[in-house]
């Protein structure tokens, strides 16, 4: 994931922020001056800071400003938003555990070390668990939404990106600019240490900045924006109420400036992977053009149930839609639309508690007709394997999901016309 925000007029902000750091030798500059910058002044310090510009519902713009993790031992500094997390409850909790961790160290026990461990991952998971972080949506989530039951990196929900966000979206603010730096510390002669500005890898805090937007953007500039789609979300909204919560939908939310319609291809809502939008109507026009005369080039990776003998080959068939069992599509080669797959096998791998065998595919669709890559995996004159998990053409056999990933996509940047690369592997 790479910044969600465009950074200029954030980054400018920062240079007064770090400035006035400087300057005062302290972090609360607006304040009492309490919070010196020696601890800044350490090998040991990788302090993050981070400017959030915004506007409120009045249109006014709002600077917010945040540190990573806390400062010095302090989470509350006036002038700087405040962690996702009651600090009090928080500070309780830690306290708590390290007296368990304590008691049970006093023992005598040869399985020690194995008990600790696991005493400090329940510990761990349950401070996790006191994170309540505002979304885009409006909802309000936890770190366990992101990440399931798995344990996140050290460090997951004390990014500077992660408490501007929050603090944003609690308070009914657009974000529009964010930029985050860490402070080198290169101490002069006089003892203090000077910044230097640099954006920082934000992977770590990957699924949980998508939480937080809606969306896993990929690449975004001031023409389009690539996402990762998860599976389960449709790309355009559908009709009826239920339906109306999309890809286009949250791109639009946070992105005011976006044209109406921004979809140039879709997806369907079980599969997941790369999905590119347009923020302008040039934009639009290039990419759609681009799609019409096949520029755009796009590979799938899908697990087959069952096992795939040959290496590779090309399915050509031609569907049409099956009014009697809707949403459906039929083999008709007289009244269907012929579309074209180039596939080669992967590997063949097991699947499941039961360990049956599957075949793991990469396809490259030629054509895009409706449901192309589940129909000629599945169907007789296809590969006569079709799609794990795919309950229209073949059967869920208790897979969570349909197991189809977009996961490369080539094009035209339709402003410069500079070749894109995208790439996305599977989570399955």
């Amino acid at each position: 994931m790479i910044e969600p925000f465009p950074n200029e007029k954030a980054k400018a902000y920062a240079c007064e922020v770090q400035q006035a750091i400087e300057a005062c030798h302290c972090i609360d500059y607006e304040g009492e001056g309490r919070y010196s910058t020696d601890t800044l002044i350490s090998s040991a310090s990788d302090q993050m800071f981070g400017v959030l510009v915004c506007k409120d519902q009045n249109g006014n713009e709002v600077v917010l400003k945040a540190f990573s993790g806390h400062y010095g031992g302090k989470y509350l500094i006036d002038g700087w938003v405040p962690p996702a997390f009651d600090v009090e409850a928080f500070e309780d909790f830690v306290e708590a555990g390290d007296a368990r961790k304590e008691e049970l160290s006093a023992h005598r026990d040869p399985e020690l070390l194995e008990k600790m461990q696991a005493v400090s991952k329940d510990l761990q998971m349950k401070r996790l668990s006191l994170y309540r972080f505002h979304c885009a949506d409006g909802g309000i989530r936890g770190i366990e939404d992101a990440f399931g039951g798995e344990l996140p990196p050290e460090g997951t929900g004390d990014c500077c990106a992660a408490k501007l966000l929050n603090h944003a979206f609690s308070h009914h603010l657009l974000p529009i600019s964010m930029f985050e730096w860490h402070v080198d510390t290169i101490v002069g002669s006089d003892g203090r240490a000077s910044g230097k500005l640099h954006f920082p890898n934000t992977t770590r805090c990957r699924l949980l900045l998508a939480m937080l937007l809606g969306i896993d953007i990929v690449y975004r500039d001031q023409s389009i924006i690539v996402v990762n789609k998860p599976s389960g979300l449709l790309s355009v909204p559908g009709r009826g109420e239920d339906k109306q919560d999309c890809v286009v939908a949250r791109v639009k939310r946070l992105f005011p400036m976006c044209i109406e319609q921004p979809s140039v291809h879709r997806l369907d809502m079980d599969t997941s992977g790369l999905l590119v939008l347009a923020f302008t109507q040039e934009a639009h026009r290039n990419l759609s053009v681009q799609f019409i005369k096949r520029k755009v080039h796009k590979k799938y990776v899908a697990l087959l149930d069952g096992v795939v003998k040959e290496e590779k080959g090309k399915v050509e068939l031609a569907f049409r839609y099956d009014p009697e069992h809707k949403p459906r599509q039929k083999y008709d080669p007289v009244l269907g639309k012929w579309g074209t797959t180039l596939w080669e096998r992967i590997q063949v791998e097991s699947f499941g508690i039961e360990g049956r065998l599957v075949t793991r595919v990469e396809f490259e669709p030629l054509t895009g007709r409706t449901h192309q890559l589940r129909l000629h995996s599945a169907h007789v004159k296809g590969l006569g394997c079709p799609i794990v998990g795919d309950p229209l053409y073949g059967n869920p056999n208790g897979a969570s999901r349909l197991m189809l990933h977009a996961r490369e996509i080539r094009f035209l940047h339709p402003e410069t016309g500079a070749p894109m690369h995208f790439l996305e592997e599977p989570g399955f």
